[in-house]
């Protein structure tokens, strides 16, 4: 897994998706109508990125994989840092990347919400 495949399939959802480096030029940040549901750091390798997640599966996916850990610089209660390794399937990451971004949109105005579904 690298930096462009999970960049185009953030840039696939639904919604207006934005990237940016609003944490200066070594954090990129894709956000869901502004709020941000991937956050990744560009000089660290492996690369690693930091996904919102549901407390309870959050626990889960710590004790399920090793390179899944609390999130870098993040609530460690709702979000995970994911290192991409190598150890974890595409599948598995994609899933995770899923469940952030239904994470960040169920906090959405319901108005917003629904013009997603749409």
């Amino acid at each position: 897994m690298n930096l462009e495949a999970i960049r185009e399939y953030c840039l696939k959802k639904k919604g207006k998706i934005t990237e940016g480096l609003p944490f200066g030029e070594d954090v990129l940040v894709f956000k869901v109508n502004g709020k941000v549901f991937l956050l990744t750091r560009l000089n660290v390798h492996p690369l690693q990125m930091n996904l919102k997640c549901d407390p309870e599966l959050a626990i889960e996916l710590r004790e399920r994989y090793e390179a899944v850990k609390p999130g870098y610089h993040m609530n460690k209660t709702h979000w995970n840092t994911v290192v991409l390794d190598g150890s974890l399937p595409s599948k598995e990451i994609f899933k995770m990347i899923d469940h952030s971004y239904e994470q960040v949109v169920k906090g959405l105005k319901k108005s917003e919400r629904e013009k997603l579904i749409k």
